[in-house]
């Protein structure tokens, strides 16, 4: 089956990847579509931590369907994921994290992605990785991506020697900017991209 599914990927690319670890903060509009990225491009291991629920409102951006609203989010990207590809190897953790589980959680991921939907969140997990033992894994985040803003204006930058940040750096999201799928993809690209990169080696510092 792995030949098939990814018969169309950069050659040589599965091997590099397939056996790295990637933890993935949070299953909302991002991480969520991360995850699914991440599949489609070939990773086989991915830690997943949400503590929420799927809800109507949450299908206009997120990796989910009509038939997971009312599941845990972790439960039902789960099941979304392996319809992709079975052979993935997923650790669902439905936990709410915070500055005394996050490194527990993550602590055998090569790359942890955080895609929280709060500015709290954003800042503990940030935080976090000024610890000693975070040192040696790269954080990939977002800042910036609600409304109907040029597509254009998103960008990934690199912010410390293991810190990437994706967004427009600026846009909230609020009862007047809401939140778009096309936007939020976008971001979510951006971040599953460079988690690709970084794993390949292939970024510049």
């Amino acid at each position: 089956m792995e030949n098939s599914l990814f018969q169309q990927s950069p050659p040589g690319l599965i091997d590099k990847i397939k056996y790295k670890k990637v933890g993935i903060a949070g299953c909302g509009g991002l991480g969520s579509n991360i995850a699914m990225m991440l599949v489609r491009a070939g990773i086989q291991n991915l830690v997943i931590v949400d503590f929420d629920t799927v809800e109507m409102s949450n299908l206009n951006r997120q990796f989910y369907f009509q038939k997971d609203i009312g599941k845990l989010k972790t439960n039902a990207i789960t099941e979304n994921l392996l319809q992709i590809n079975p052979d993935v190897n997923i650790q669902a953790v439905n936990q709410k994290l915070d500055k005394n589980s996050t490194y527990d959680c993550f602590s055998d991921c090569n790359i942890i992605v955080e895609a929280f939907d709060s500015v709290k969140a954003k800042t503990m997990i940030i935080h976090e990785f000024q610890r000693q033992e975070f040192t040696s894994k790269y954080l990939v985040a977002a800042s910036g991506l609600a409304g109907i803003k040029s597509a254009n204006s998103i960008k990934t930058k690199r912010i410390t020697n293991n810190i990437y940040v994706c967004g427009d750096f600026f846009s909230e999201s609020n009862q007047t900017t809401g939140l778009l799928s096309s936007r939020v993809m976008v971001t979510a690209a951006h971040q599953a991209n460079i988690v690709i990169r970084i794993l390949i080696d292939d970024f510049k510092p």
